[in-house]
C-alpha cells in the first residue's frame, strides 16, 4: 500500500538516481577514430623506443661510441614522444569520475607501458654509467699503449744494430739508456767463464754422436793434438775441447772477428751495445729476424768449420743440414741449437772485448810451452807436481788467455805428461 496522497510514480525510482558525467565508453563509442589512433601512435612509439633500445644493446658489441650515442639520442627522442603523448592525451581527456571496465583495461595497459618506460629509463642510465667506465678504461689503454710503444722502440733500436741487422745503426746511447749494465773487468771475466762452459756443453754431444756413429776417440784426439800424454782416458775429452777453442777463437783478435761486412766503422759503444741487445735473446729468434746479419754469418761460419762434413755426415747419414747451412740458413735441430747457444757467448765475448778502451788482448799458448802460474791454469786441478822434475809442458790450449785493464785472465790449459792423485 502506498502512503495517502502520494501518487504511483513508474519512473520514481529513476527520478532519486544522481546524474553523473557522461562514460569514457560513451566517449569512445562518439569519436573511436581518435581512440584507434591514439591507441596506435602509442603502440607504434612503443615499437620505437624497442627499436632504440636494441640499436643501443648492439652498440656495445663491438664497443663503438658513436654508434652508443646516436642510439643512446634515439632512445631519448622516443621517450619524449611518449610522455608528449602522455600530456597530450591527460590534457584532452580529463579522468573520468566513474569509468567502465574497458577503460579500466587500457589505464592499466598505459600504466604497465609507463612502468616499461620507466625501465627503459633506468637500463639507458645504467648504459650511459657504463659508458662512462669504458671511456675511462679506454683512456687507460690508450697510456699503457702509448707506454708500450716507447719500449718497442727502445727495443727496435737494440735489435736494429751493426752487429744484428744489416743495415747501418747509430750505435750510440741516448739519456733514456740503453746501457743497464756497467762495463767492468767483472763482467767480462763472467763472460769469459760463460764462453769457456759453453765449450765444455758442446762438446759433449759432439763426443756422444761420435760414439753413436762408431768413431774411434781415441784416434780421434790424436788426430788434433798427437802426442799428447793423458793422466787418464777419460782427459782425452780436453783434445774435442780444444778443437772447438781453436775453430771459435779463430779471427777474435780481429775486429770484425773475420766476419766481411763491408765498410762499416763501429765505435765502442756500438759494440757494448750489441752485446746487450743479444745478451738476453735467444739466438735462433734473432736468426729469425734476420738471417743474414752479421751475426748470422758468424755463426753458419763458425759451424763450417767447427763440423767436419765427414762428421756430420756420420751423424745424421747425409749432409741436409749443412747443405742448408752453406745456403744461409739456420735449421731449428737439435745440434745446431746447441751449437747456436756456443756461437752467442763466443760472439758476446768479442763484443765485449772491443767496447774497452783499450780493446782486451786475447793470447794463446802455445803446445810444448812451460806452464806459468801467471799466465795459465791448469784444467785438471789434482795433479802430481815434482819439484825436482822439470816444470810442467802444455800439451793442450783448451781457452784463451786476456789481457784487460793491466790485468791477466789465465788461458785454460791441459798439461801432458801428468799424473793425477787418485
Amino acid at each position: 500500500m502506498l502512503p495517502t496522497g502520494v501518487k504511483d510514480n513508474p519512473h520514481r525510482e529513476n527520478n532519486s538516481q544522481k546524474v553523473h558525467p557522461q562514460p569514457m565508453e560513451d566517449a569512445m563509442n562518439q569519436n573511436p577514430e581518435a581512440v584507434e589512433a591514439l591507441v596506435s601512435k602509442i603502440f607504434a612509439y612503443i615499437s620505437s623506443l624497442k627499436s632504440a633500445y636494441i640499436q643501443l644493446q648492439s652498440a656495445h658489441t663491438p664497443y663503438d661510441p658513436d654508434k652508443i650515442q646516436a642510439a643512446d639520442k634515439l632512445v631519448i627522442s622516443e621517450l619524449k614522444n611518449l610522455s608528449e603523448l602522455k600530456h597530450f592525451y591527460r590534457e584532452n581527456n580529463p579522468k573520468p569520475i566513474c569509468a567502465s571496465p574497458q577503460d579500466s583495461r587500457l589505464a592499466a595497459e598505459i600504466q604497465e607501458q609507463q612502468s616499461l618506460l620507466k625501465t627503459y629509463e633506468v637500463m639507458v642510465k645504467k648504459f650511459q654509467s657504463e659508458i662512462q667506465n669504458k671511456d675511462s678504461e679506454i683512456i687507460q689503454l690508450q697510456q699503457l699503449i702509448e707506454e708500450a710503444n716507447q719500449k718497442r722502440v727502445k727495443l727496435e733500436k737494440n735489435l736494429n744494430l751493426r752487429g744484428l741487422s744489416s743495415k747501418e745503426s747509430e750505435g750510440s746511447a741516448d739519456e733514456n739508456g740503453y746501457f743497464p749494465v756497467d762495463l767492468t773487468t767483472d763482467l767480462f771475466t763472467a763472460t769469459v767463464e760463460a764462453a769457456f762452459k759453453a765449450i765444455h756443453d758442446f762438446s759433449k754431444p759432439l763426443v756422444n754422436l761420435m760414439k753413436v756413429a762408431g768413431w774411434d776417440l781415441d784416434a780421434a784426439a790424436n788426430s788434433i793434438e798427437p802426442n799428447v800424454v793423458y793422466a787418464k782416458r777419460a782427459h782425452k775429452k780436453y783434445a774435442f775441447e780444444s778443437h772447438i777453442c781453436q775453430k771459435m777463437f779463430s779471427g777474435f783478435q780481429q775486429e770484425s772477428f773475420g766476419i766481411k761486412s763491408g765498410k762499416l766503422m763501429v765505435n765502442k759503444e756500438s759494440f757494448f751495445h750489441q752485446f746487450l741487445a743479444l745478451r738476453e735473446v735467444d739466438p735462433l729468434d734473432m736468426l729469425g729476424q734476420n738471417p743474414d746479419s752479421i751475426f748470422g754469418k758468424f755463426c753458419w761460419s763458425k759451424y763450417l768449420v767447427v763440423v767436419h762434413p765427414k762428421m756430420e755426415a756420420s751423424f745424421f747419414g747425409n749432409l741436409d743440414q749443412r747443405n742448408y747451412v752453406m745456403g744461409g740458413g739456420h735449421p731449428r735441430t737439435p745440434f745446431y741449437l746447441a751449437f747456436l747457444k756456443l756461437a752467442k757467448l763466443i760472439w758476446l765475448l768479442h763484443r765485449l772485448a772491443y767496447s774497452f778502451e783499450p780493446n782486451v788482448k786475447v793470447f794463446q799458448v802455445n803446445r810444448g810451452t812451460e806452464f806459468s802460474e801467471v799466465y795459465m791454469e791448469s784444467v785438471v786441478k789434482n795433479l802430481i807436481i815434482d819439484e825436482n822434475a822439470e816444470k810442467p809442458k802444455v800439451g793442450l790450449m783448451v781457452m784463451p788467455g786476456f789481457w784487460i785493464r793491466g790485468s791477466v785472465i789465465q788461458s785454460r790449459v791441459y798439461l801432458s805428461g801428468m799424473k793425477v792423485a787418485e
